[in-house]
Parts: C-alpha cells; sequence; structure tokens
C-alpha cells in the first residue's frame, strides 16, 4: 500500500453506501490512526455513528478507530470503551504503546470492578473486559512471569486463576520446591496486600488445601496458613499427617510449640479438644497446653536474670513514696524490669516502703507480683496465696492479686478460669458494697486475661452482668474483659450489645471500658469491622469517636492500609475533641506496624503540632510501631519531644524511647548510654514535674524489662503474623493515660530473647551455639552499682562523723595508688566537692549530678567512637562473621539483632529440626545419639517437682528381659 500522507480521502469513503468502500477507508485509516489522528478526529462523530449500525458488518473496526483517535487525544476513558467495544479487533499481541496502555487501563478498570463484584454480586463486567485480563494473564504465565501473573490474579480477586496457575505448576513441576515457592509467594501477597477479609480466607484455604496435596508439604509454611485461618480442623488433619510417621514427630512438636506462642486460646482448646483420647497424641497435648512453653521461657528469665538492683534502689529512694502516683510508678517499674524472673525481693526486702501504699497504689504494688511471676504456671497460685480473698481483708490487695493472677495465666488460663469466675459470682451480689466492688474489678480483668481469646459465650455473659450493673469501677473492668475474651472473634452479637449500652450508660470510664473491647474483638479484621468503625467515628459522642479510632487501628494492624492511614489522618488533624486526636495519631502505629521504618516520616510533622495532645499521639504511634527496632529516624523525631514545654509530651516520648532502645547495646547504638543518664537524672531531680518522672521511672523498667532478657516484638517471625498478645499489651497499657493499673499490661508485649533448644522428649541439653560476631557487641549493658555507690556516699557524707570522713578520704586515696592511669586531681575535686556538700547540705545536689553527667558524656564521646546500626552491617563485622565465631550455650540471651550471626554446627549432635533462618524461641532438636546420655539443664518446674523424676525412655529386649515380666502360675 502506497504512503498514506492525508486521511480526506479516506474519510470521505466513509460517507458512501457501498459497505465495501466503508471497510476499506476504516482499515486504511486504522493503520495511519497515530500519524494522521488529529485529522480523523475531524470526523470521530461520523465513525461513531459506524459503530452504532448494526447493519455494518466491521462495525468492531470502527469502535477500534475511534479507540485509537480518543487515546491520541488523552481522553482514555473513552479510549477503554471503544476498545473494548472492538472485540477480536482489537489485537493484544501487538506490542505497541496504545495496546500496553489499553490493556493497563483495562485491567485496573478491571480490578476494581472485580473487587466490587466480590462483595456486590449484582454488579457486572463486560466479558470483553474479563477476556482481556485473562489474557493477559495467560500471556504472563507462557513468557515466565508466573509470580506476575499470581500478582495480578489475586488483585483482581480472581482466585479461580490462582489455583489454576498453581495447579498448572504442580502438573508440570518435577519437584514440590517450584510449587512451594509459589504458595508462599501467594501467602505473603494475600498477607499483606489483601484488604478483603473473606478473599483472604478463601485464598488461605486453597493455599493449605494445595500444600496438603503435595509429596512433601512444607509443614511450616502450613502452620503460618492455620494461624492466621484460626481452623481446628486443619490443625488436627496437619498433626495426624505427621504424627503417622513417626520421624516426623519432632516437626509436629516444633508446629506445637509455634502454635502456643501465635494461635489463639480458642483455636488450641478446640485442638486439644480433638486430638484427646489418643494416647500416641500425649506428647502434643501436653505441648498444647501451653505450660513446656511458660516453663522454658520462666527458666530463662529466672536463670538468666541481669536486671540491675542498684537502679530500681535508687529510684525508690529519688521518689516519695508518700506520693500515690511515684508509689505506683515504682511499683510498674519493679513489674517489668523483673517481669516474668519470679525476683520479687525488691517488695520483700522494701516491706517499709510497700506498707506505706494505699488504694489504688496498694492494688497496683499486689499486681506486680503477677507481672514479676508472669508465666509460673505451677506455683502461681501459691505465690499470690496470701493475697488472695479470705487470706487478707483489704479489698485493693484482693483486687490486684485476682488481677495479677489473670496476668500469670494471660492465654492460659484453664487452671484458674473457673476460680476467677467464681470470684466474679460471689461479688456481683454485692456490687453496692465499695469493698465488692473493687475485688470485683480485679476478678473481672484477671477473668479477661485469662479468658483472652477463648471466645467462651458463657465467660462473656457472666460478665456482661456485671456490665449491666452499671458500677463505674467494675463496669469499667467488665468491659474491658468482654473484649478480651472475645479477641479477634469479630462476634456482631457482641459488638451489638456493647456499642448499645455504651449510648446508654452514664459512666465515661464504662464507655472507654466498652469502645476499647470492641476494638479488641474487631482486631485483625479489617473491611469486615468497617459497620461498627463507621458508626463510632460518625457519633457525637467523642468517647466513641475515640472507640473508632482504636477499633479502626485495630482492625487494620499492620496492613499498611492506605485508607486507614488516611482517615487516621484525617481524624488526628481536625476531630474537635483532643482525646480523639490523640489516639487518631497513635493508631498510625498499629496501622504501620510491618512498614515502621516509614512512621518518622508520618508523623514527622505532627509531632510539631501546636497540639500537645497531637505530639504526644506522634510519639507513642513511634514507639508502638518501632518498639525493639532501635530505628535511628524514630529517635530523631522523638529527641525534641523529649525536651518539650508540656510534662506529658516529655513522658510519652520517654516511654516511646525506651520502647524503641529496648535491648541496643552502646555498640548497636551508642547514645543509649547517655539515655539511661537522662533517665536517672530525670527520675531524681526533685525539680522536674510529677508526669516527666513518672514516665522516666516507666521507661527504666521497659529498658531492662524482663531482666534485661525480653524485647516488645509485635511481629511472629516463626509464623510471620502479628503477635496478636504483645498488640493487645500495648492498646491496653497506652490506657494507663485515663487508668494508670492498666500499665501492667504492658508485660504482654515482652518476648523472651532466646534460642531455647529441646529434644522431642522436652530435655534441655547443654549444647553449643555458634554466633559470628565480637562478644561485646550484644552483651548486657555494664550496672549502674558503681555510680550508685558514689551517689550514697555523697548523700551521707553530710551526716559522717570526723574520724567516718577521715576513713573514707584514706579509702579514696588507697584507690588512687592502685590505680596508676587514675587523675589524682579527680580525687582532689572530689573532695573539694565534699567540703562543699558539709557546707551547703543538700541544696546543691541536682546540680552537681548534672555536671558530673557532663562530664561523663564528654569521657564517653572521646574515648569511644560513635557505632551506628548501618556500620554494623560493614564489611568490617561481614568479615568477623567468618573469622570470629564464639560460642553460646543453649538457653542464654540472643537479641533480635543477633540472630542474623547464629549458626548450629552440622558436626553437633543436636541440630534443628527445620533450617534455622534467624529465627528465636523454642527450638526442637534432633538428636544424632539418641541412645547416649546428656548432660539437661533442668527447669524451673523440673526444680519445684519434689516426685520422682521421670526415667529416660528405654527398649525392653524380650530375650533379654523376658523373666522381669512373667507372672508365677501359683499367683495368677
Amino acid at each position: 500500500m502506497a504512503t498514506i500522507t492525508s486521511a480526506a480521502p479516506y474519510l470521505s469513503l466513509l460517507g458512501e453506501s457501498d459497505p465495501q468502500l466503508k471497510t476499506y477507508a476504516l482499515e486504511s485509516l486504522n493503520s495511519v490512526a497515530d500519524e494522521l489522528w488529529a485529522e480523523i478526529a475531524n470526523d470521530i462523530t461520523e465513525i461513531e455513528e459506524l459503530y452504532e449500525d448494526h447493519s455494518f458488518s466491521r462495525r468492531q473496526l470502527a469502535a477500534l478507530l475511534a479507540s485509537k483517535v480518543y487515546y491520541n487525544l488523552g481522553d482514555y476513558e473513552a479510549a477503554v470503551k471503544y476498545a473494548l467495544l472492538a472485540g477480536p479487533e482489537l489485537d493484544l499481541s501487538n506490542g505497541s504503546e496504545y495496546v500496553e496502555t489499553i490493556v493497563s487501563h483495562c485491567i485496573e478498570q478491571y480490578v476494581r470492578l472485580s473487587q466490587s463484584h466480590f462483595n456486590d454480586k449484582s454488579i457486572e463486567i463486560e466479558p470483553q473486559l474479563v477476556s482481556i485480563f485473562e489474557q493477559m494473564v495467560a500471556k504472563c504465565v507462557t513468557d515466565g512471569e508466573t509470580r506476575l501473573a499470581l500478582g495480578i490474579s489475586l488483585e483482581g480477586y480472581r482466585l479461580d486463576l490462582v489455583n489454576k496457575i498453581l495447579q498448572d505448576a504442580k502438573k508440570s513441576s518435577k519437584s514440590d520446591e517450584s510449587v512451594r515457592f509459589l504458595v508462599g509467594y501467594v501467602l505473603s501477597a494475600v498477607t499483606t496486600q489483601a484488604g478483603n477479609i473473606e478473599l483472604k480466607t478463601a485464598c488461605l484455604t486453597q493455599l493449605a488445601e494445595i500444600l496438603l496435596t503435595l509429596e512433601n508439604p512444607d509443614y511450616f509454611l502450613l502452620t503460618k496458613i492455620v494461624v492466621q485461618l484460626n481452623d481446628s480442623s486443619l490443625v488436627v488433619r496437619v498433626f495426624k499427617g505427621l504424627l503417622a510417621t513417626p520421624s516426623n514427630a519432632a516437626i509436629a512438636y516444633q508446629i506445637a510449640f509455634d502454635l502456643v506462642g501465635a494461635a489463639s486460646q480458642q483455636l488450641l482448646a478446640k485442638v486439644t479438644e480433638e486430638l484427646s483420647g489418643d494416647a500416641s497424641n500425649s506428647m502434643l497435648l501436653r505441648i498444647l497446653s501451653g505450660v513446656p512453653t511458660c516453663d522454658l521461657d520462666l527458666t530463662f528469665l529466672s536463670d538468666n536474670n541481669a536486671a540491675d538492683h542498684q537502679i530500681m534502689a535508687a529510684t525508690r529512694k529519688a521518689l516519695d513514696g508518700r506520693s500515690s502516683l511515684f508509689h505506683s510508678a515504682v511499683s510498674f517499674t519493679n513489674a517489668f524490669m523483673f517481669a516474668g524472673t519470679t525476683d520479687d525481693s525488691f517488695f520483700r526486702s522494701n516491706l517499709e516502703w510497700l506498707g506505706r501504699s494505699s488504694a489504688w497504689s496498694k492494688f497496683s504494688a499486689t499486681v506486680a507480683f503477677g507481672v514479676i511471676h508472669r508465666g509460673s504456671l505451677s506455683q502461681g497460685r501459691n505465690v499470690l496465696q496470701p493475697y488472695l480473698p479470705g487470706s487478707t481483708t483489704s479489698p485493693y490487695t484482693n483486687g490486684g492479686a485476682l488481677y495479677g493472677l489473670g496476668l500469670i495465666y494471660a492465654g492460659h488460663g484453664k487452671e484458674v478460669l473457673d476460680y476467677l469466675r467464681q470470684q466474679i459470682v460471689d461479688n456481683a451480689d454485692n456490687a453496692d458494697d465499695k469493698d465488692a466492688d473493687i475485688v470485683l474489678h480485679g476478678a473481672c480483668l484477671g477473668t479477661g486475661l485469662a479468658g483472652m481469646g477463648l471466645a467462651d459465650p458463657q465467660v462473656y455473659e457472666e460478665l456482661k452482668a456485671v456490665l449491666y450493673a452499671d458500677s463505674a469501677v467494675s463496669g469499667q473492668a467488665a468491659a474491658f474483659a468482654m473484649g478480651l475474651v472475645m479477641l479477634g472473634s469479630g462476634n456482631t452479637e457482641a459488638i451489638h450489645d456493647m456499642y448499645t449500652y455504651a449510648q446508654e450508660t452514664q459512666h465515661e470510664t464504662i464507655v472507654r471500658g466498652l469502645v476499647v473491647g470492641i476494638a479488641l474483638i474487631c482486631c485483625g479484621k479489617e473491611d469486615a469491622a468497617e459497620p461498627i468503625i463507621s458508626q463510632l467515628l460518625s457519633h457525637q459522642d467523642a468517647n466513641l469517636r475515640y472507640g473508632g479510632c482504636f477499633t479502626l487501628a485495630l482492625a487494620y494492624c499492620g496492613t499498611s492500609n492506605k485508607t486507614a492511614i488516611r482517615r487516621l489522618l484525617h481524624i488526628g488533624v481536625s476531630d474537635s475533641s483532643d482525646n480523639v486526636r490523640r489516639v487518631a495519631v497513635m493508631g498510625l502505629g498499629f496501622v504501620l506496624l510491618l512498614d515502621y521504618q516509614s512512621v518518622p516520616t508520618v508523623v514527622e510533622l505532627l509531632s510539631q503540632s501546636h497540639n500537645a495532645h497531637v505530639r504526644y499521639g506522634a510519639a507513642m504511634a513511634l514507639g508502638i510501631s518501632c518498639a525493639g527496632r532501635g530505628l535511628q529516624s524514630a529517635i530523631e523525631v522523638l529527641d525534641p519531644l523529649a525536651k518539650d514545654s508540656v510534662d506529658f509530651v516529655r513522658e510519652g516520648a520517654t516511654i516511646a524511647k525506651a520502647m524503641i532502645l529496648i535491648q541496643q547495646t552502646e555498640k548497636t547504638y551508642p547514645k543509649v548510654k547517655e539515655f539511661r543518664e537522662q533517665l536517672t537524672s530525670i527520675v531524681a531531680n526533685k525539680h522536674e514535674e510529677s508526669l516527666a518522672r513518672f514516665g522516666a521511672t516507666l521507661a527504666q523498667g521497659i529498658l531492662d524489662a524482663g531482666g534485661r532478657n525480653v524485647t516488645i516484638q509485635l511481629e511472629n517471625h516463626q509464623t510471620n503474623t502479628l503477635n496478636t498478645k504483645a498488640i493487645v499489651g500495648l492498646t491496653m497499657f497506652v490506657q494507663f493515660w485515663y487508668w494508670f493499673p492498666l500499665a501492667h499490661f504492658l508485660c504482654l508485649s515482652f518476648t523472651p530473647t532466646a534460642i531455647i533448644g529441646v529434644t522431642d522428649h522436652l530435655k534441655v541439653p547443654k549444647f553449643k551455639i555458634n554466633c559470628h560476631c565480637p562478644p561485646d557487641v550484644f552483651g548486657y549493658p555494664p550496672k549502674a552499682e558503681s555510680q550508685v555507690k558514689q551517689q550514697a556516699e555523697k548523700l551521707t557524707t553530710a551526716v559522717l562523723s570526723t574520724t567516718a570522713r577521715a576513713k573514707a578520704r584514706a579509702a579514696l586515696k588507697a584507690k588512687e595508688r592502685k590505680e596508676e592511669d587514675k587523675d589524682e586531681m579527680d580525687v582532689d575535686e572530689k573532695e573539694v566537692e565534699e567540703k562543699k556538700e558539709e557546707e551547703d547540705g543538700e541544696v546543691g545536689e541536682d546540680s552537681k549530678k548534672e555536671e558530673e553527667e557532663e562530664e561523663d558524656d564528654s569521657e564517653e564521646t572521646s574515648t569511644e567512637p560513635p557505632v551506628s546500626n548501618e556500620e554494623l552491617q560493614s564489611s568490617t563485622l561481614r568479615s568477623l562473621y567468618v573469622k570470629n565465631p564464639y560460642q553460646l550455650d543453649n538457653m542464654t540471651r540472643v537479641v533480635p539483632a543477633q540472630l542474623k550471626y547464629i549458626t548450629f554446627s552440622k558436626d553437633e549432635r543436636f541440630t534443628p529440626v527445620r533450617k534455622f533462618r534467624g529465627i528465636s524461641g523454642i527450638v526442637v532438636l534432633k538428636d544424632s545419639t539418641p541412645s547416649q546420655p546428656f548432660d539437661k539443664i533442668r527447669t524451673v518446674r523440673e526444680k519445684n517437682n519434689t516426685e520422682a523424676p521421670v526415667p529416660d525412655p528405654f527398649t525392653i529386649d524380650p530375650a533379654v528381659d523376658k523373666g522381669l515380666f512373667e507372672i508365677p502360675e501359683d499367683e495368677d
């Protein structure tokens, strides 16, 4: 065909009556549409009329031409419309820019319509649009872009295509490895990207069925699926499939340990019920009870407790115990610092201080025993027995003990749930009695914790009866407990009951308890929670909007959902209530949990808001999302807030920094030493405002939580799922803004940082683990004993006798002679300062302490070059990974950042049953020589067990041992 330089002749042919001439004109114009579109556009109406003419056989060719003209005009909506009407005339194999653009817009349009169709089947999708989408998916598979095809199909909510692609891959693949890889990709995509809970459930079910049909299923991949599905029947299938082959029993035990750490109490209860009755499942049932997990964690925390008692001693002395605020602060800090270690020596050695507590500070102090003994399932009841109802008459002590009992058995409450429920029944009859109401408050919180996630309707109804009594004290606790029991269930009846009563009661405390309880019920439910979210956020009552923000945050927790983020940001800058604005900004931390690195950027401007509540919310959003991460950019945003003019903003910033810097060392984060010194200074400064000192005190406990052996970990790395218990802990912890005793909930967020290797008989062997980095990089921080000792000397100098002062100076001189490199001037200055203190008393103590801190800072700067987090990844440390391994014992501290340097030697007798990929926690081991004895680490439960020990497994040889088991005939 000759080169066409003008469209005019062909456009004139469109008006002819002969169909062949029209067809010729359309074919010619289509070939030059991209060059002569401006000229053709003048007759676009006539071209559209040709398509409308149903008697014209090539009307679809006219639609194609119209599409190309609109494409060049920039009207993509019309271009796509006519491209779809072109039918087979549109050649998708043509790789032109026009085709690529049209296909791209078609896929976007299809995805939007398909997602709407998934929820509303009345929405129709044009067949041509469906055809284009399916053709492009097929083309991706043909071109070897299988993951792209799966991603597009999943985005279009086409689970049938996802299933077809995976089934075809299974048929064509020679091994299961490639199929497992694709299933893992889809699992990751649907977990992080899918916004529809119904689609997610259907997809996960489909993936589980595919894995189960493989010859060699990846059972650990299956575990990740079953945790999210919360399907007990699927878990039972997995366990029965594994136990059918004795060699796979250890894998079943590892999965059971993973489920105890990640699954809901309801799922564990159902699986236990279905597996009970079969003797071959005894070991599995024992693990699923949670007792071995708690025992191992408790043993690790108690045996490796590295908490600094001197910090607690100095803090107690600095804070006036007559103030209920400060008394509670010390109780919280002690509870956090020794959480799970069973070390309650601080309370037992400070009975006089403990006796100063009154009312609710006594309640909080008693709860602390529960935090300290958390997980002590065998001895927890005995520890709290002196404080439980019937042992003492104080209602605050009784209520605190019941609350503490719930914390000990949180998530594993089978042993104490009936007892706690009975306390509710006994005290509910005396609801008008103030003392009974206080006990009921603790009993309800304890019941909610013990029954957390159990979704037991009977427990829920008992708590609802307390709620309907409409007491501000017990009603609030009952509301929280109802949410805890129904955690993550999405139970619409419970949501309706609680929302209705929240609008009827006159008690703000109950309203807040109910709306936070609703948020807990909706945890992880995403779009399924939209009806109640809309109702709460649009309500005229600020307390209900407060709950709406929490419900939105928890429903989309960890999803990074853009719509949820946009809504929270809008509320955070526009709502009329400061309380609502504060929690809206705070909620960003929950939604962006898995995308924590973006949070400092998101909240940076909010941290500079004129509204102090918004600034506080920004600080806590960083603390929540970046907890345990040691993120430098987050600390940079918090530093100005820690010096804010408003006391509660400084409080929030200090607590958030402690949450972020937990288990950081001077090597991984150099300024952590400076932060510790700042906390000590704030706590001791009597001129500092009370809330700021309160926050600094709590920060001390968080920074050294669990004897410096726990972190705040909001993701289960074993299953790549959210750590629901930790999220609940943080959600309830931030409610201390209104009610201080709720601060104890933070202990639910504490995760022991250890590798605990156990055999398939649940014995803890002594063996070595390799760590390929310098030993001091992740070591415990030095204790503050020397600093506290110096402070004690300064405090007592003013009252020393002349003889005692002379002895003190002699001791200093002796120390000087022993330390050759000690600067003599330092000692002289100290002596001068001591004399000045004798004259001025304690007046100059605070300023003197600040001067010493400045000196310490300058010394550190000059002698210790800073090492950033980025430098830890440098080539120097990478070379050390190969050259300088050192060995760790089983059941010792391994912080999350250290895991990348941990390896198991293949030459060791004990190796993990699954490939070790930086996963901490309980690791089931394979024993290469099971018949040989080995040294064991005794657990807390074994130490407390006074009965005869269970003998090691053995086999009977009938040929040798026949006589031992024969019964003489005369004794028959």
